[in-house]
């Protein structure tokens, strides 16, 4: 039988193969032989526990010898929808391991939506089939589980289910009966068979007297779904201890998807916590590309104390920050989430590298104890082509060089964040156009295979022998060589959630690049508006009148030269310096107003603007595309 809109069809071999752990088909029930006849040295119908054994033929050892057969049978079953992690895994467990040992055929139908612990399910009260296994049917094979409407056709070889996709469970009705009863009914009672009428739909022909049981799945609170078993015709009908066994499976079966649903909501809490806890996309700053990847220790544990980030800075600089805190639980997270927001706030202050780690490590103590955390942040800035990095005990970044040379930067390790009183030291490296930096975790590097330099040397060469692959003079594509260089991991060395967080250096040459020194007085607009014009005819109008409105406003609240610099590469960025922290803030003008309408032209024209304090001031910035 094929699953219908969410059940999924039978695949593999039916139950009781090798990989079942039951008794073999014919054991328990009068398992059906090929082409109805049966097998040598197999028992007859009838005398194994699931038969109607001859009256006085085996007395008191026969009956033992069927309870024996469905102990074991129950506990081989149990076994395997216990091993079931997820809830496909528990229903296929249950099918595989009833098909065709004690039934020939299996329904699965499930509440839909399926109520998750306390919460209170909806209404109204609706099963959705989510699996139908049944033995395949052969040209020469015993005929239909009655399964299908009177007269249809069934092909060889095909699997074919006409059961109802959903059933709504009338409240009253003969189906919300037997399922608020708990206990498995078989199908030769008048309200089983209307039940089962209910549930498979009209068109289905139930077969008849106790060949087929109805078993309500009741997790810990509530009915949670229903299981159909039927039997072919040439089998033993279903004795009364086989409802016992029935009722085990499905308590089995029903406790295990209460447990997969909690585990799947929990799942999905840890999902989202991380997502959230991570940039969803990375910037666009102005001499910089960025990548980067991110892989949870393992499926069962998909949060952890791994980020990375990358916050535009004023003058077109960005840092770049990779942290690691100890753990990879829900704890870890949380923490992470905390020291990824300050190091956000501390990065907007345009604090130097050593000063945020210092903070960061302030952070982490008032955080608790044993609040570990190591962190690398730096700083790069595409007109000068320098980097400066401060690093809190996380492994050295590694530079790859255009040419393909792999360099291991020699950054002072420092402390790690949370230790205290430790003074965090910031070095400042060249940054060559075309070069990549690659900042990592330790899990990318260190595993139970191997210490953490031994993954570093291992990760350096890895560099350097995907950047021979595109010749001296191309970088390799920066996507391609995240991915390659998590291949760099072997089997057996994920110990750890991983961070990665890769940036190809563009730079931006001193040609694009124009500054200018405007002392705070009522001239400053008009000469900025000649300075602006910069070889830019395209963008003369709309730079002249931007630069003039932004110039006006700092020069207004300014006490110190204010500074003007225009940066030119695939759009043209103008910043305005001054010293006053006051941020511009947008406001809509009344018409008697005289002023207050030059943030309104910069947000109408500019295709992006802010204001970001410094230590010393603010700075003012607004884009325009090199061609309007």
């Amino acid at each position: 039988m094929p699953s219908q809109a969410g059940a999924r069809a039978a695949d593999g071999p039916a139950a009781g193969g090798p990989d079942t752990g039951a008794p073999e088909a014919g054991a328990l029930g009068g398992g059906l032989p090929e082409a109805g006849a049966p097998e040598a040295g197999a028992p007859a119908p009838g005398a194994a526990a699931g038969g109607v054994p001859a009256q006085g033929a085996q007395g008191a050892s026969g009956a033992a010898r069927r309870e024996g057969e469905r102990l074991r049978f129950v506990g081989a079953a149990t076994r395997r929808i216990a091993r079931g992690i997820d809830l496909d895994e528990i229903v296929l467990g249950l099918c595989r391991a009833t098909v065709p040992t004690f039934a020939d055929a299996i329904l699965v139908y499930l509440r839909d939506p399926l109520p998750v612990g306390d919460e209170r399910p909806v209404d109204p009260f609706v099963l959705r089939l989510r699996r139908a296994d049944r033995l395949r049917l052969t040209e020469d094979g015993p005929g239909d589980l009655g399964l299908l409407p009177a007269g249809a056709a069934v092909a060889p070889d095909v699997e074919q289910s006409p059961a109802a996709e959903l059933c709504e469970v009338r409240s009253g009705g003969h189906l919300a009966e037997v399922l608020r009863g708990v206990r498995p009914v078989s199908g030769d009672s008048e309200a089983a068979r209307a039940a089962l009428h209910e549930l498979l739909g009209e068109g289905s022909v139930v077969p008849s007297g106790e060949r087929a049981v109805l078993a309500p799945l009741r997790g810990r609170r509530r009915v949670i779904g229903a299981a159909v078993f039927l039997r072919r015709p040439e089998r033993a009908p279903f004795e009364p201890n086989d409802l016992l066994v029935a009722a085990q499976l499905a308590t089995h079966t029903a406790l295990g998807i209460d447990k997969a649903v909690l585990y799947g909501r929990e799942a999905y809490i840890a999902d989202e916590l991380q997502r959230t806890m991570l940039p969803e996309n990375l910037p666009q700053p102005t001499g910089v590309r960025l990548a980067s990847r991110y892989l949870p220790a393992a499926e069962t544990a998909r949060v952890g104390g791994d980020w990375y980030d990358a916050i535009p800075l004023p003058g077109s600089r960005v840092a770049l920050v990779v942290g690691d805190v100890m753990g990879h639980s829900m704890t870890s997270a949380a923490i992470m989430g905390q020291l990824r927001t300050t190091a956000q706030t501390l990065a907007g202050l345009d604090l130097p590298p050593q000063e945020v780690l210092h903070h960061l490590d302030e952070q982490a103590q008032r955080l608790g104890e044993n609040r570990m955390a190591t962190c690398l942040y730096a700083v790069y800035d595409p007109v000068a082509h320098r980097i400066t990095i401060a690093n809190a005990g996380h492994p050295p970044p590694i530079l790859l060089h255009l040419g393909g040379r792999a360099e291991v930067l020699r950054v002072p390790s420092g402390a790690p964040i949370g230790v205290g009183g430790v003074d965090f030291e910031a070095v400042e490296l060249d940054a060559p156009a075309g070069a990549t930096l690659l900042l990592y975790t330790d899990g990318l590097v260190e595993s139970r295979l191997r210490d953490v330099w031994t993954g570093i040397e291992q990760l350096r060469e890895r560099l350097a022998a995907t950047a021979q692959l595109t010749g001296p003079d191309h970088p390799p594509p920066l996507e391609a060589l995240c991915d390659d260089v998590l291949d760099v991991l072997g089997p057996g060395d994920r110990d750890d959630d991983i961070a990665l967080l890769a940036a190809r250096f563009d730079g931006i040459t001193p040609s694009d690049v124009a500054y200018w020194f405007l002392e705070p007085e009522d001239a400053a607009p008009g000469r900025a508006r000649r300075l602006a014009r910069w070889g830019l005819e395209d963008l003369g109008d709309a730079v002249e009148l931007l630069v003039s409105e932004v110039v006006t406003n700092a020069v207004r609240y300014a006490s110190r030269p204010v500074t003007l610099r225009l940066l030119r590469t695939e759009v043209l960025r103008c910043e305005v310096g001054d010293d006053s922290p006051q941020l511009p803030r947008q406001r809509r003008a009344r018409d008697t107003d005289e002023g207050g309408r030059g943030l309104f032209l910069v947000n109408r024209l500019a295709r992006r603007w802010g204001a970001t304090r410094l230590s010393t001031g603010k700075v003012v910035w607004f884009e325009l595309p090199t061609r309007l």
